[in-house]
């Protein structure tokens, strides 16, 4: 059985010193870092290092984040490992699926994605509905405020609607919104996330 760091910083200027100094004090025998946002689709690194895994192995982060860009990603990730006969462990929250306690505590962690997921449909269900009952689909046009805006991002990083419905939930055409996320002082890659799944982290 191997031990298998995972360390990542956001970026290039950022120390890993600490992070790696926990893993190899955990008993990690192979670290692989990188330096990437942890809203990032593409880590090579993190690829790699779940590609080296094999059955008996246990993958170890410094934190929860290093790991997953959201709740319903790190769920699903260690559930991929489990599937594959390989643990996680995460140092500075004692979390650790190897033990009965750990185990617990994920399935504590699915039931919190899966409650979060439920109401974000219920809301736009009640939503669209009260739109309908006032003659219209998506709503009126609206002008793009700081409070729509947030939650026009909220809604995408959790990726449990089409941008069609996010749109019409905020009551504004689909292509507004694009243009709301598309704006210099929005970060949010909105044409990616289509249809998907959960908060970014960096």
């Amino acid at each position: 059985m191997t031990h298998v760091g995972y360390a990542r910083t956001s970026t290039q200027d950022q120390s890993r010193d600490l992070q790696t100094d926990a893993l190899t004090a955990a008993g990690c025998e192979r670290l692989f870092e990188e330096a990437a946002s942890g809203a990032r689709l593409d880590r090579p690194e993190l690829a790699a290092c779940l590609d080296y895994l094999r059955p008996g192995d246990t993958l170890v982060v410094w934190r929860l984040d290093r790991l997953g860009r959201s709740l319903p990603h790190l769920i699903q990730t260690v559930n991929d490992l489990a599937a594959r006969d390989v643990g996680f462990r995460s140092l500075t929250e004692g979390f650790d699926t190897t033990t009965a306690g750990g185990q617990l505590v994920f399935h504590v962690f699915g039931a919190m994605a899966e409650f979060e997921r439920a109401l974000i449909r219920e809301r736009t269900v009640a939503g669209l509905a009260a739109a309908r009952a006032r003659g219209r689909v998506g709503g009126r046009p609206s002008t793009c405020t700081p409070a729509k805006l947030d939650r026009a991002r909220q809604l995408v990083a959790a990726r449990e609607l089409t941008m069609q419905e996010i749109a019409a939930l905020l009551g504004v055409k689909r292509s507004t919104l694009y243009r709301w996320l598309s704006a210099p002082s929005a970060a949010t890659a909105a044409p990616q996330a289509d249809r998907g799944l959960a908060v970014s982290t960096s």
